[in-house]
């Protein structure tokens, strides 16, 4: 095992590598964690299948928001599309991604377990969700379509419009996560399923994957206008006002 500097990374005889995001506390993506991510998907290139989980009790919290309006403008343009780009990466990844999600995947956290093939979560008291509106701000498209194209139809506007969060066995009900194990066997099972994906023809797989993976893709890559209207939002003062009030009403720092 080796430490690329948020993400700890493991790879088995059989070829699966597991990325284990460990940056800080909540996970909360920055745009080191995001670089970090982006270059170990790029890493992982070869992998027969990818395991993406946490340490501690949070998968990932989504994005740092404190960052977000400290840094202002300029922060913001260096966030938005690296958030972007790292969202396509995952999901056109080529191989299995089967994500073991061990607690709270919020916001950019939940858009992470929608974009894998194949989504676990620990039983407890975690809770996934997109409640961006809530916070005052549009998902970008990639996420947006990541969400669309994983979400059952009848629970999508409810998820993206009131924002909920749903605890495990309500989210394994409602069609955002495959399956809910105890919370020590979420790597046991991760890695059984990794290991029957990775048996598969990697070929087939692979074209099966860019099959499915196609209208999504196109998806997002024909929301160009309306992803720069949606960064505008972001890049607003009022926006960054709205956020500063929801930190002050619900988080501590």
């Amino acid at each position: 095992m080796y430490v690329q500097r948020m993400i700890e990374r493991e790879e088995t005889q059989d070829g699966i590598v597991t990325l284990r995001l460990a940056h800080g506390k909540a996970n909360a993506l920055d745009v080191e964690l995001l670089e970090a991510l982006i270059g170990s998907l790029d890493a992982a290139a070869d992998a027969r299948a990818l395991v993406i989980t946490a340490g501690g009790g949070i998968f990932s919290a989504g994005v740092d928001l404190f960052r977000l309006v400290d840094g202002g403008e300029e922060y913001v343009r260096r966030f938005y599309p690296l958030l972007s780009e790292f969202v396509r990466a995952l999901v056109s990844y080529p191989a299995p991604v089967v994500v073991a999600a061990n607690g709270h995947a919020i916001a950019g956290g939940g858009v992470m377990v929608l974009g894998a093939d194949y989504r676990i979560m620990a039983d407890g008291n975690g809770r996934i969700g997109t409640p961006e509106l809530l916070v005052g701000v549009p998902l970008p498209a990639a996420a947006l379509e990541v969400v669309r194209a994983a979400v059952p139809p009848q629970e999508l506007h409810r998820l993206l419009y009131l924002g909920p969060t749903y605890p495990p066995q309500d989210a394994l009900a409602r069609g955002l996560v495959d399956e809910v194990v105890a919370p020590d066997a979420l790597m046991t099972r991760a890695y059984e399923v990794a290991a029957q994906l990775a048996a598969l023809n990697d070929d087939a797989f692979r074209v099966a994957k860019q099959m499915l993976r196609a209208p999504l893709l196109e998806r997002i890559d024909a929301a160009a206008d309306l992803d720069e209207a949606a960064l505008e939002v972001w890049l607003a003062p009022e926006t960054h006002a709205r956020i500063r009030d929801y930190l002050a009403r619900t988080v501590r720092k």
